[in-house]
């Protein structure tokens, strides 16, 4: 037997969770660094991310602190703090303007240096490409431009650089900084000391590196120019990591700000959502939101949840009924009584598994960060070696030096920094306005080889509620007649299958007469006087007990509706037998076409129910689903076996379900999906949650998550071929330092582009 190793229990509860905004880091490498650190603290693991800027610490509090992470980080070189708690509502649109003003507070000094840069830039670049403009004292006029864009506008660069140096680290900035201050210093070099610095000295513009002493080359637009476009990179880059990250802010801001809380006697007070505790008693108008996740106490209303799950059509809701924070009344008056506030509340946990998912990391993620790790000082030492090979092979300095600024240059991996969290971030952010939540990047790579999903029948493929689905008469029995009279004494009672004959009922014939005596016959059906006729509802045996017989074509319609595993109801009344009626969980409209996708996407659907053998076939019949593929009269414990089962023979298996009992089941399967409509069990269980209850955005999720793996996959080849091709050419001396600054830049550019595509995708449902 297993035993639990003494203290074990304790350190698990001990155990707490922290997220810190990690400041000052410019790179991936940066961010491997700090996530090293704080991994050697004892009881501490963490996972540090570039693109949101944060560090997700699991650690003991018996042993270390908030307070202890903070000083690691900080010791590392960077700053750490305890992020502020998000907007839940109160004052939501003062705290989006707070936050947006922070952002542009945290951009403008890096647009401040980048506008710098850029116009002091342009002319020196310019001069050094066009012979035209070099006049007699042009490379005094760079020296003055560049000086500021290398010392002001590349400081971070420096600054950071040192700050690694002190901690006896190299990153991407010590690259941009060796190479920038390089070329620098030896054009400073060339213009005093050497013959760079005489009247009318020209040089021409050239791709490649011609060999001669140095003493008359500059690099002043190398320094410069480099300068700029990473500026213009870093830039763009922060501008996009936040685009990416708009739809979790614009989720925690669908919240109602205020709400009109009923004190005692009635009495109407408003307050912040803030304020409000479970047990409240609030009144919602037509045309407000409601508040927080809470049951309807009084009134009758439509409402519009469509921000949340892009449900289209209102929702009717009376005493009784569950709502959800966020959704518009778009009817009646409503009074609510709140059961879940704050962080509780769906919409607060809708949030949580958004930036959950953005702050993990996918296993591709992990190799780059490793890869970052090593990278920089490898590169450094390439440079040197570069330098020592063309200084050996007499290409003199200035060949040497060039191609060893080049290699440090184009180097830098910021786009493989940034391949694997902005795709993550762009693809779980539409995911959740399409009503998709991925819980974790590792979902992603399951998306990919799953090939048999096992769908749970009620409430996934079907309803899960019973419904009238067919009218059988005798002839010359009108059907509106069986409806009226059967439907006004089924609403007496409170059997669901008879609340599912008095609402098709009353769909069918309007509102229904009251009767004027009514009885419930246990285990048999309802009787009762409607209209002056005495109605019998029910099984064929409280007929028979007024010897009562269904004529052959009725009797016919019975055997039918019970061999497709659907509950036949005789009615009758006056003493003659009028129809039979044929009663069950409904398979959603939309079921059909879903299992028709799943399969393009290369899936084999299977239908996994508890109930007989005739009902489901007759649902996957119905759906499309093979008669082999079909696992019925499973008991709820032993759904889980029949994964395994499936795994067992060589099959990759993704589960969709909605109850508890499918809670398992989710996830032992290699992708769970969760239909969002279900219980709380399963949504916790499951990888990917479907906030509407369309079996049609499996499909969608399933499309969203192969989609964006395949742009996380794009981004890191481009990043690794741009620099395994691109360093043999810098160390051989053919790229300029320039344009090996501006194809670096681009890189980073182009992997954030490749992943912002992602926004624009659209769901087929």
């Amino acid at each position: 037997m297993a035993t639990t190793a003494p203290g074990a229990a304790e350190a698990a509860a001990s155990a707490a969770e922290v997220e810190l905004a990690i400041g000052g880091m410019t790179c991936a490498s940066c961010a491997a660094r700090i996530e090293k650190k704080l991994n050697r603290m004892d009881g501490v693991e963490a996972t540090v991310n570039y693109a949101t800027e944060k560090a997700k610490v699991t650690y003991r509090g018996d042993d270390v602190s908030v307070r202890d992470l903070i000083a690691t980080v900080e010791a590392t070189g960077y700053t750490a703090q305890e992020p502020a708690p998000a907007p839940t509502g109160h004052d939501g649109d003062d705290d989006g303007r707070a936050e947006e003003r922070a952002a542009d507070d945290e951009l403008r000094p890096l647009r401040q240096r980048l506008t710098t840069a850029v116009l002091l830039s342009v002319p020196v670049i310019a001069m050094a490409m066009a012979p035209a403009l070099q006049f007699e004292y042009w490379q005094w006029l760079s020296l003055t431009l560049a000086a500021p864009v290398v010392t002001y506008a590349a400081w971070p660069f420096h600054k950071a650089a040192f700050t690694n140096a002190r901690h006896g680290a190299a990153t991407m900035d010590t690259l941009i900084s060796v190479g920038t201050s390089a070329a620098f210093l030896w054009s400073l070099w060339a213009l005093f000391f050497g013959t760079a610095g005489t009247p009318g000295m020209t040089h021409p513009f050239e791709l490649t590196i011609a060999r001669s002493d140095g003493a008359g080359n500059i690099y002043l637009e190398a320094a410069a120019g480099v300068t700029a476009f990473i500026l213009a990179g870093r830039y763009f880059e922060a501008r996009s990591k936040r685009k990416a990250g708009a739809a979790l802010k614009a989720l925690l801001q669908l919240g109602a700000k205020d709400v009109t809380v009923l004190r005692d006697g009635g009495r109407e007070e408003t307050v912040p959502v803030s304020e409000l505790t479970a047990g409240d008693r609030f009144l919602v108008r037509p045309g407000e939101k409601i508040a927080t996740d809470g049951r309807v106490v009084e009134g009758s209303s439509a409402v519009d949840a469509s921000m949340l799950t892009g449900e289209s059509v209102p929702v009717e809701v009376g005493a009784g009924d569950a709502v959800t924070g966020a959704t518009l009344n778009v009817g009646g008056r409503l009074v609510v009584e709140a059961t879940r506030v704050g962080a509780d509340t769906q919409l607060a946990r809708m949030a949580k598994l958004v930036e959950d998912a953005q702050n993990g990391k996918a296993a591709a993620q992990r190799l780059a960060d490793r890869i970052s790790a090593v990278f920089v000082p490898v590169v450094i030492g390439l440079a040197l070696a570069t330098l020592g090979f063309w200084l050996g092979n007499g290409a003199g300095l200035t060949a040497a030096f060039t191609a060893a600024v080049a290699v440090l240059i184009i180097a830098c991996p910021c786009a493989l920094g940034l391949a694997t969290p902005t795709a993550l971030m762009v693809g779980t952010g539409r995911g959740a306005q399409l009503g998709i939540l991925i819980k974790g990047p590792e979902v992603l790579e399951s998306t990919r080889k799953v090939d048999t999903i096992v769908l749970d029948k009620t409430g996934t493929v079907t309803t899960g509620r019973m419904t009238l689905l067919a009218t059988h008469t005798a002839p010359g029995t009108p059907a509106a007649d069986v409806l009226r009279l059967a439907g006004a004494l089924e609403h007496s009672s409170e059997h669901p299958i008879a609340q599912a004959v008095a609402a098709g009922a009353a769909a069918e014939v309007g509102e229904l007469p009251v009767p004027e005596d009514f009885a419930n016959v246990a285990g048999l059906g309802v009787q009762g006087i409607v209209e002056g006729h005495a109605v019998l509802v029910g099984r064929t045996q409280l007929l028979g007990e007024w010897e009562i017989r269904l004529p052959v074509e009725l009797e016919r319609a019975k055997a039918e509706a019970e061999a497709a595993g659907r509950t036949a109801i005789a009615v009758a009344w006056d003493g003659e037998a009028r129809a039979v009626l044929e009663v069950a969980d409904a398979v959603k409209d939309t079921s059909a076409e879903a299992i028709e996708r799943l399969r393009a996407l290369g899936l084999t659907p299977m239908l996994l129910t508890g109930d007989n053998k005739a009902v489901a076939a007759s649902v996957a019949a119905e759906v499309g689903i093979a008669p082999g593929d079909v696992i019925a009269e499973v008991m709820p414990q032993d759904k889980v076996d029949v994964v395994k089962r499936l795994q067992a023979e060589g099959r990759s298996v993704a589960m969709v379900g909605d109850g508890v009992n499918d809670a398992a089941a989710l996830a032992q399967a290699d992708l769970g999906l969760a239909m969002g409509t279900g219980t709380d069990a399963a949504i916790e269980a499951g990888d990917l949650t479907l906030v509407r209850g369309d079996l049609r955005v499996a499909a969608d999720a399933i499309r969203l998550s192969r989609r964006t793996l395949g742009t996380i996959r794009s981004n890191l080849f481009w990043a690794f071929a741009y620099n395994v091709g691109a360093l043999p050419l810098a160390a051989a001396g053919l790229l300029n330092p320039m344009i090996a600054g501006a194809a670096m830049a681009f890189s980073s550019v182009f992997v954030v582009g490749n992943s912002l595509r992602l926004r624009g995708f659209k769901p087929l449902s």
